[in-house]
């Protein structure tokens, strides 16, 4: 057939020659495709859209040397687009392109090949197919190519797959080190740079360091860092030395040829922001291990790292910043900084820059730990505002070291008093709100710090931030259920506070927490006590028992044994129930809350001629606004104008004291028990002056019984009618709630309670434990009077359950037979 010369201007002909029989046509046809695909990247598209790819992938591997040259330049050329990336993965074309980088393959084959591989490498799915089809030993060994464009395009592949560690342990095993090195010398910037960007990330691995160093790798990056033509290459090299300073033997050795020095100089003298970053980061590694320290603070490095902080570059401070807070593991680094560096890092936290602050915040976060010296110069340095306006911080690293730092400074008094002027209660409550865990854990911590003191209490319990302290508990987070265990058991200190974290679900949640011997840890059984100890009514309900250490005050109650699960009333839910035949809550209040304002009132206007006529309604549970005032004004007659004057200032004096009355009763207060006030007034004169406790608890224990009805046979107790009365005192009140001076006739939980109360107010300690079918004891301890033993030892107290019932005053032996009988029977 004679020859046809054939001239085409689409590239949907050309295409269409690509399956053509012919190898010259082929050939021809790759290289026109070449070209039109070098022109622009909508040229490629065209060609992927005629279905160019799948041609060329059949004719990378043709037997015709000039051919499959042509087909795999174009692959080179139009890998570069994504569609046709996409394309060649689905084609599993990595395989068909690494047996081009056999040895005996062409140059150019070798670098368009690599040079594909490199573009699809971007891809984490085409690096573990070039790791699985085994294409690391090839580009390594084309590493040590004559041709600059090969050993780019190796270089750049390999860089990419060693993102992925098990790529990293690969290429260590082929021994890539070497010709890196040597790559290094090379007279093209471009494949300096990529070589040093491969030794940044293999150098992450130990293994790899001990080789480097074995190489001599060391010693090239430092020639680098002394060349001045190498400037653009100093920020990588930097990068590849803070790996391997990690090591404490690299950094002594750095240390004693000198190199330790000019690597500190690039801090002190580069003007280069990338470099200085670069020289504080393979500072900061260096400092995470305790001799590298020792090496660094010997250097002085901190006044460097202090210098960069005033560089204007943002990088450069958050870099600075972190090597700091890497530094003040060492305690002469910390005391260092302290004196120089805290100024600095506070001007920090008014940064716009957000990573700024955090960097600088958590600097001193690190500074302030277990450093008072520190603290104070923080506090010196005018930065407690700014500290509590990062709480409000858009990043949680920031906002969490923040009140890390608040916490450190909150250790003392002067501090931790300013900080609470300025709201930090407030803004504590809004971070337990946090889903950040960190940021949870530090603003529980930074309660419990805060929290010693009973204004910040009051403010957290007025901001709302003890429903989310309590919500904390669930959290699965073992650091901040801790810490909300620990701030939950600071801020139960006062009754009030304590009492809002029952009725709010503390408890039941501890209680649980506490029976998970996973989740259970040392600060919620305390907790759990310590809310206990301030809520008594709650913990007599639910524990059946009061420590001699757990005081009765006025405003308690004993509502009986709890069921689990059923909630816990306060003494105003209860006044406010109807009458009915369940068991009488008993409550104490011996303190006359009106008394005062009573009598004062009544002087005012005696004062001003007026007669005054109280009447009060006597259900003893209303609320104190029930009680009226009735003023009956008194004219003399004949005194004209002057009385009646002055009656119109009895008006205006009258309307004053009723609002002050008003103002006073607004809030609910338990009716008044004169007749227990008499009780403890009565024991404080009679029992008091006796000489012994043992005198004074069977003393008491007698007055007691006298007051609930005398002493009773045992043989006559189901006889004692003592709830008949009960119920007449319930009837009369029409309340279940009733004042224990108005029981007369008590049993064993009557009377317990009542000398609980009497021996708590005049300094006898006891305990009140609650027991089965209406049973309630004492237990006191005494020391005998004639302790049998070795002459001048004080034997140890013994432990007695008081007779209440039967022998009024008989101490019972506690473990003994009749102990168990008046418990049981």
């Amino acid at each position: 057939f004679d020859p046809l010369l054939i001239e085409s201007r689409t590239a949907a002909t050309v295409v269409l020659m690509l399956s053509s029989p012919e190898e010259e046509v082929l050939a021809k046809a790759c290289d026109a495709l070449y070209k039109f695909a070098s022109k622009d990247d909508e040229n490629k598209v065209t060609l992927l859209g005629l279905g160019a790819v799948e041609h060329l992938y059949k004719l990378i591997s043709h037997e015709d040397p000039i051919v499959r040259r042509n087909a795999i330049m174009v692959f080179g050329i139009m890998a570069s687009n994504h569609d046709v990336k996409k394309l060649l993965r689905e084609l599993d074309a990595t395989n068909s392109l690494i047996s081009q980088l056999a040895p005996e393959e062409d140059v150019v084959i070798h670098e368009f090949a690599t040079l594909c591989l490199a573009h699809m490498a971007v891809e984490y799915t085409t690096k573990v197919q070039i790791l699985e089809q085994g294409g690391l030993e090839p580009l390594i060994r084309l590493l040590g190519s004559p041709d600059p464009d090969v050993k780019k395009n190796s270089v750049e592949c390999i860089y990419l797959l060693v993102q992925d560690f098990q790529s990293r342990a690969a290429v260590r095993a082929l021994n890539v080190i070497p010709p890196l090195l040597e790559l290094l010398k090379s007279e093209y910037p471009v494949i300096q740079l990529l070589a040093l960007k491969t030794l940044e990330v293999v150098s992450k691995d130990r293994e790899t360091r001990i080789i480097l160093g074995e190489n001599k790798g060391l010693d090239c990056l430092l020639k680098i860092l002394e060349t001045n033509e190498f400037s653009d290459l100093h920020v990588e090299a930097l990068a590849v030395l803070g790996n391997c300073l990690e090591d404490v033997h690299t950094l002594q050795l750095i240390q004693q040829t000198g190199g330790l020095k000019k690597l500190l100089s690039f801090v002190e003298l580069s003007t280069v922001p990338d470099i200085q970053k670069n020289a504080a980061k393979a500072i900061t590694k260096a400092a995470y291990d305790s001799e590298n320290r020792k090496i660094l603070n010997e250097e002085e490095v901190e006044k460097r790292l202090i210098n960069l902080l005033e560089i204007d570059n943002d990088g450069v401070k958050v870099a600075a910043s972190q090597a700091i807070s890497a530094m003040c593991e060492n305690l002469a680094s910390k005391c260092a900084f302290g004196l120089q560096g805290i100024p600095q890092l506070v001007q920090l936290l008014s940064s716009d820059n957000e990573e700024v602050k955090e960097a600088a915040v958590t600097a001193l976060a690190n500074l302030t730990a277990a450093s008072p010296s520190n603290a104070s110069a923080v506090a010196e340095a005018e930065g407690i505002e700014p500290l509590v306006n990062t709480l409000n911080a858009q990043r949680d690293g920031a906002v969490a070291n923040a009140a890390t730092v608040l916490t450190n400074l909150a250790m003392q008094e002067p501090f931790r008093i300013n900080i609470q002027s300025r709201g930090v209660m407030h803004a504590l409550a809004e971070l337990l709100r946090s889903t950040n865990s960190q940021v949870q854990s530090k603003a529980a911590f930074a309660v419990a710090a805060f929290g010693c003191d009973a204004d910040a209490r009051t403010e957290l319990r007025n901001t709302g931030g003890l429903g989310p302290l309590i919500e904390l508990l669930h959290s699965k987070n073992e650091e901040v259920r801790r810490n909300a265990c620990w701030a939950i058991l600071v801020c139960a200190s006062d009754e009030l506070t304590a009492v809002e974290l029952c009725r709010l679900g503390a408890l039941d949640i501890l209680e649980e927490i506490n029976l998970s011997t996973g989740r259970k840890n040392n600060f919620s059984e305390d907790a759990l006590e310590k809310l206990l100890d301030n809520n008594l009514p709650q913990k007599y309900s639910q524990m059946g028992y009061l420590s001699s250490s757990n005081i009765i005050t006025d405003g308690f109650y004993d509502c009986g044994q709890i069921k689990p699960g059923v909630k816990f009333l306060s003494l105003e839910e209860l006044s406010m129930q109807e009458l009915t035949d369940r068991r009488a809550i008993i409550f104490i209040n011996a303190k006359p809350q009106e008394e005062a304002c009573s009598t004062s009132v009544l002087y005012s206007f005696v004062n001003l001629g007026v007669f005054i006529i109280q009447r009060k309604d006597f259900s003893y549970l209303l609320p104190p606004p029930k009680s009226i005032l009735y003023i009956v004004f008194y004219v003399r007659k004949g005194k004209g104008k002057k009385e009646e004057e002055k009656s119109k200032d009895v008006i205006q004096i009258t309307s004053k004291v009723q609002d002050e009355i008003n103002t006073e009763n607004s809030h609910w207060l338990p009716p008044p028990d004169f007749i227990l006030l008499d009780y403890i007034n009565d024991a404080s004169k009679t029992i008091l002056p006796l000489t012994t406790t043992r005198a004074q608890v069977m003393a008491l224990a007698r007055f007691v019984a006298d007051k609930m009805g005398g002493p009773i046979e045992r043989d006559k107790l189901h006889d004692f009618s003592w709830e008949l009365h009960i119920s007449e005192i319930e009837f009369e009140l029409k309340c279940n709630v009733v004042p224990i001076g108005k029981v007369k006739k008590g049993t064993f939980y009557h009377r317990a309670l009542l000398f609980k109360v009497i021996a708590d107010r005049i300094g006898i300690g006891c305990s009140l434990v609650r027991g089965k079918y209406n049973r309630a004891w004492n237990e006191v301890k005494l020391v005998d009077d004639s302790p049998q033993g070795i002459a001048g030892l004080l034997l140890p107290p013994q432990e007695y359950i008081v007779d209440l019932m039967f022998e009024p005053g008989f101490l019972i032996k506690q473990g003994s037979a009749e102990a168990d009988q008046y418990k049981h029977f």
